[in-house]
């Protein structure tokens, strides 16, 4: 198979002048971001109006009056919850649970290759009492959509996302629960579209344009993929959905969202457990533990649009006030585009694949505006610390 240079730039419509924003790590080569006059990101400015402009009482009092509207009386379930049993997941869950008095269905998509610290944790948040459905896929379907994916798109997590999106909708029109709560709309807290930053909700069709890369689960059936095996990947029909009333809600439009402060809840409530040293990419031990294949989706991100896993993670935890710029920009200095070389023998015999072709499909993915090679090796063009 011929591996063509990609236009990135034209892909996802991306600035060819590359800039940083004046508060955090963010360039504009985050797909969907804005900015300001003042060279401020979208997800800056809604950080600040959050803590500043939003009543947080009110807005819990929405919810209240929304989860009574579904509540059982009967001790059924009556929200569903899509949770792998991370931090994030497990916060929203426990807190319906526990504090809120909801009876809530969690629904946990199967990693591509589900890491020992993934699997030890999603036990621990079960064992806390939680009723819990696991989604398979057909393991050869899987595997050759990873492969194709990582080929086509650069986006190995392709099969995943579809399946993390859309199993939780199917279940909720089988057992007629119409409610979904999510954790972050993750368009307004990381900077994306914010056509819906002041509602609770989004629409089901959002996921095709932002997820999806508008590339649903049948476009892979003219590569031969059974039609069949590729139902698990998509989403119930539109009329079930319509018929079910479904609702798909995020949580962090009614509760303060703060990933650090959802870790630390966890560690006391769920017995959420750390990796016992660093991710690759970044500083932190306790985000997307879940998948050995995690990090070559944070990669591609980096190769692609030079973000990579600690500009994201720092840049969150400038708007949440736990570090400096200053510090942030030393911390991906360090760490941003580190190769997830933990994984990646079992990451290349799973996508068939060689080096040499791993690495013909990266360097695909590098655009010219990104990237330039100095003394025969690639490096960005801009950088944060550059910027300072």
């Amino acid at each position: 198979m011929e591996i063509k240079k990609k236009n990135v730039l034209k892909l996802y419509n991306l600035p060819k002048k590359i800039f940083f924003c004046k508060k955090c790590t963010i360039s504009n080569q985050r797909p969907r971001i804005k900015f300001n006059s003042k060279g401020v990101c979208s997800a800056c400015q809604f950080a600040e109006f959050k803590r500043k402009k939003i009543n947080w009482k009110q807005r819990e009092e929405e919810l209240l009056r929304l989860l009574d509207k579904h509540r059982s009386k009967t001790n059924k379930n009556d929200i569903i919850v899509p949770c792998s049993g991370g931090k994030d997941g497990s916060w929203v869950a426990h807190q319906l649970k526990f504090k809120y008095g909801m009876n809530p269905l969690c629904v946990t998509w199967r990693p591509i290759i589900p890491s020992l610290i993934g699997k030890k944790n999603l036990k621990n948040f079960i064992d806390v009492g939680f009723d819990h459905i696991l989604g398979k896929p057909d393991p050869k379907t899987l595997r050759n959509l990873t492969s194709l994916s990582f080929n086509f798109l650069g986006e190995p997590f392709q099969p995943f996302i579809y399946g993390q999106y859309n199993y939780p909708v199917k279940i909720a029109v089988e057992n007629n629960i119409s409610i979904m709560m999510y954790g972050e709309n993750g368009e307004v807290e990381y900077g994306g579209d914010m056509t819906y930053a002041f509602r609770p909700y989004n629409d089901f069709n959002i996921r095709d344009k932002h997820y999806f890369s508008k590339i649903s689960p049948k476009h892979w059936k003219k590569y031969k993929i059974d039609p069949i095996k590729l139902k698990e990947f998509e989403p119930p029909s539109i009329n079930a959905v319509k018929k079910n009333k479904t609702q798909m809600h995020f949580f962090g439009y009614y509760k303060f969202w703060d990933p650090q402060e959802n870790f630390y809840y966890c560690q006391k409530n769920t017995n959420f457990q750390v990796n016992p040293n660093r991710t690759e990419g970044t500083y932190s031990k306790y985000a997307s533990l879940d998948d050995k294949l995690d990090g070559f989706h944070y990669y591609l991100m980096f190769i692609k649009f030079g973000i990579g896993r600690a500009t994201s993670d720092t840049a969150h935890e400038i708007r949440d006030g736990k570090i400096s710029r200053e510090e942030a920009v030393y911390l991906v200095k360090k760490y941003d585009g580190e190769f997830p070389k933990k994984y990646y023998q079992i990451f290349l015999k799973y996508c068939k694949i060689n080096n040499q072709k791993f690495e013909k499909i990266i360097d695909s993915w590098r655009s010219p505006h990104i990237w330039k090679k100095n003394n025969g090796k690639w490096e960005l063009r801009n950088t944060a610390w550059k910027d300072l």
